[in-house]
Order: structure tokens, then C-alpha cells, then sequence
């Protein structure tokens, strides 16, 4: 299933399951990344998954690229493993003050607000890995009507909680942070808890993720 292992710096795995994103070939990710992870192989530090490449970190000190590779290239997976995640529902308030890019978002895509959300609400979004910020997840497949590229310049500041649309995915910022994604709406959900030393993330690679519209009031609430 892995297409070529390769080196990455003096210690770790670049294994490279193809060029396309899409839940197939993730989900391959995600079955090594678990299995790897299950082994708990000598001398691997960290494992890092993405759309389509998983990247193994390992100490020298304790092993070194061929044993490694060689490892991973006779790994058993269990074919009754599941990949399947976990259904996770994250409530989002759309109000002006939350939704910082949607005047833009209806110009880009030109379609109207309205339906920016009828079509966003309508799906159900897969997490095909988190990062750039901690537990950021990076939700896809939007709709093919709203694709949209990132913003021209981006912001200095995203709020915590802000929900963003870029190509063909979605996410939800962890923590104040700059960004260029579209934000069409905020969470008052805490996605990732530091205070957490194991699971730190509330959505993980193989969710789904539902999104439930709630008003001001409900925002408020999950607040007091």
C-alpha cells in the first residue's frame, strides 16, 4: 500500500502512499499509522500522518533507516483493524461578528450567503489529519461549489474556535493564530485541551465531523 520509503534527514521515514487526497488513501495512512503506533517499534520517536504520507521519526541511537524500513515493509496489518472514527457534532454560530469572510466568500464563489451555509451544513466532513497549529483539524471534502483559494493577505490574528474554508477542505482553529483561511463562523467547542497529556484532541484523523448551526444565545451559553 506504501508506494516508496525514502529518507528524510538523517532520522526518519518518508512514506509516500501516492499523490492524490482523498478518504482511500487516508485511511491507509491512518491503518499504518495505528498499527506502527500499536508495535511500538525500538527506537521510533514519532509518527507523523498527513492526506496522503505518513513520516517516521526514530533515534539513531537505537536504530536506523533500514531497520526501519525494512519493519514497515513486513508490517502485518490486521484486516479486521478499523479505520473508522469516531462521529463527532461541533455546533458553529454563523452571526456577523463570527463570520469574517462571508461577504467575500459570496463574491469569490458567487452564490449567496444563504446558500454558502445550506451547502456547508448539508455534508459531513472527514478528518484527514491535524496540524500547522495543535490539533487543528483539516476537514475535507467540501462541496465543489464552495472551493475557494485563501485569502490574499492573511490575518495577523484568527480568533480560537474560528471555522475556515480553503480549497476542498474546512477547519477549525485551535488557538489564536494567524491564518488566510475564508472564516464563515465560530465554535465555542474547546477542540484541543493542553491540559490533556493523553487525547488531547477532540477530533482526530478518521472522524467524521457533523456541523450544527446554533444561535447567539446557545453560543453564550457553552460559555457560562
Amino acid at each position: 500500500m506504501i508506494k516508496i520509503i525514502s529518507n528524510l534527514g538523517d532520522a526518519a521515514l518518508y512514506c509516500d502512499f501516492g499523490s492524490e487526497v482523498n478518504q482511500e488513501i487516508n485511511s491507509k495512512v491512518i491503518k499504518y499509522f495505528k498499527s506502527i503506533k500499536e508495535k511500538e517499534i525500538e527506537g521510533i520517536t514519532n509518527l507523523t500522518p498527513s492526506y496522503n504520507k505518513l513520516v517516521i521519526s526514530f533515534d539513531l541511537k537505537l536504530t536506523n533507516f533500514n531497520i526501519i524500513k525494512k519493519k514497515i515493509e513486513n508490517l502485518e496489518l490486521k484486516r479486521t483493524e478499523k479505520t473508522k472514527g469516531n462521529k463527532i457534532k461541533i455546533p458553529i454560530c454563523c452571526e456577523k461578528q463570527f463570520a469574517l469572510d462571508i461577504k467575500n466568500l459570496e463574491n469569490k464563489l458567487k452564490i449567496t450567503e444563504s446558500k454558502i451555509y445550506e451547502k456547508f451544513f448539508s455534508k459531513e466532513y472527514f478528518c484527514y489529519m491535524t496540524g500547522f497549529i495543535a490539533g487543528l483539524p483539516f476537514l475535507g471534502d467540501l462541496d465543489e461549489s464552495l472551493k475557494s483559494k485563501r485569502l490574499e493577505t492573511p490575518r495577523v490574528k484568527i480568533p480560537k474556535g474560528s471555522i475556515g474554508l480553503a480549497e476542498q477542505f474546512c477547519n477549525i482553529y485551535t488557538s489564536e493564530s494567524p491564518g488566510g483561511w475564508n472564516i464563515i463562523g465560530n465554535t465555542p467547542v474547546n477542540i484541543f485541551d493542553k491540559k490533556k497529556e493523553i487525547d488531547p484532541n477532540l477530533i482526530n484523523p478518521g472522524d467524521t465531523v457533523i456541523f450544527q448551526q446554533i444561535s447567539m444565545s446557545e453560543y453564550e451559553e457553552y460559555n457560562n
